[in-house]
């Protein structure tokens, strides 16, 4: 079952009206045979998603993103555990914006000194991060209006990103597929198509804490990553090329630890991130069968999983959160109070022949899924 939430203005505004305009949702429970608009075009839409066992998740069109995500603790009570606002003005209004929730696009991740070659042609892109290009660039796929088309158990978003749009070349068609299972399962596929060679690489970029969004910290959760490897990164957070071994180092999480354990060590990676924000290598699998991440939070017993085909997981532990945004709880989004497990490819993929290849070319197709399982459990392991 899913619902369709937009403003209704009153026929008449009052100022009590006007006062209470932000907040005015209208509920319409929308159910399998519904008869009603099977593709919304409104950019303040956002979708309800509940399952059989009152799981919820929250889409908005804005940035094809997540704005909540509701589930029990050990004892049946429902919370949401990711960072964001109940409408979606503040995600376009405030002045600083860390993609909560959003779809990252074209590229996800920092593409040194903002230009690649391809082909042989040269392609300078918007520089949006000190000299680098960040996800996607000044106007990336978290801040466009996404074409929303209402399924069975779920939302299908589409957005045609324009030849040139951001200095990437090609029109890209682009897809991204919310479904909400009774398994407890946010499934999310992506695809996309070009009309000219172009790189590719989408990703999902919500803030957790199991503990209840508004919480004052995530350093407490537990963290397993099935990686042997992960991206060494120069002082602007872009990749150096280097693949180095987790073992003996702080980002050794092949078994489960409190993230906070090692995050103040002193390390030139973790001095070169301000703590963790950094791409793990995962260990190879077939399609997405077991799980390259766990997060569990032991007071609640929530327990998250996150399954993917993508080679690269990033890690970011909110080390630039600082207290200016007031969330959906009122309280203030703190450094290091909440986590992104990012699927991806690897940043500077285009500039790295060592790296898999993100290019995408005319007649082929990107797809790629990515799963996040939650669950209830006494221990990570569980």
């Amino acid at each position: 079952m899913y619902y369709l939430f937009r403003p209704k203005l009153p026929t008449r505004p009052t100022g009590r009206h006007v006062g209470l305009l932000a907040c005015l949702l209208v509920w319409t429970a929308l159910t399998p045979g519904h008869s009603g608009p099977q593709v919304v075009h409104d950019p303040d839409a956002q979708f309800n998603l509940k399952n059989a066992h009152g799981m919820e998740v929250r889409l908005a069109s804005y940035g094809a993103r997540i704005t909540s995500i509701k589930v029990p603790d050990r004892n049946g009570v429902m919370t949401d555990i990711v960072l964001g606002f109940d409408t979606v003005e503040p995600y376009r209004s405030s002045v600083k914006k860390p993609y909560l929730g959003v779809t990252l696009g074209r590229y996800a991740g920092r593409i040194a000194n903002g230009r690649f070659t391809l082909d042989g042609v040269e392609h300078v892109l918007a520089k949006n991060n000190g000299p680098n290009h960040n996800h996607g660039g000044v106007t990336g796929f978290d801040k466009v209006v996404w074409e929303a088309k209402q399924l069975r158990n779920g939302v299908q978003f589409s957005y045609t990103s324009p030849d040139g749009e951001e200095g990437y070349p090609g029109t890209l068609k682009a897809r991204v597929t919310y479904t909400l299972t009774d398994a407890n399962e946010l499934i999310i596929d992506y695809r996309a198509t070009t009309d000219r060679a172009t790189p590719v690489n989408l990703s999902n970029h919500t803030y957790f804490n199991l503990a209840g969004e508004g919480s004052d910290t995530v350093l407490d959760h537990e963290l397993m990553i099935d990686a042997e490897e992960m991206l060494a990164i120069d002082k602007t957070s872009v990749p150096t090329g280097k693949i180095a071994f987790v073992a003996g180092t702080p980002f050794d999480f092949r078994h489960p630890k409190p993230v906070g354990r090692d995050i103040d060590q002193t390390n030139e990676q973790l001095a070169n991130g301000s703590g963790y924000d950094h791409t793990f290598v995962l260990n190879p699998k077939k399609g997405v069968k077991n799980p390259a991440a766990t997060l569990y939070e032991k007071t609640s017993g929530r327990k998250m999983q996150v399954f993917t085909d993508q080679p690269g997981l990033q890690l970011y532990t909110a080390n630039f959160l600082d207290g200016s945004l007031n969330g959906k709880s009122g309280k203030p989004y703190m450094k290091r109070s909440s986590l992104c497990l990012e699927t991806q490819h690897f940043p500077d993929s285009p500039n790295q022949p060592r790296f898999p290849s993100t290019i995408l070319r005319p007649g082929e197709t990107y797809q790629t899924r990515t799963i996040y399982q939650f669950s209830v459990s006494d221990s990570i392991g569980e």
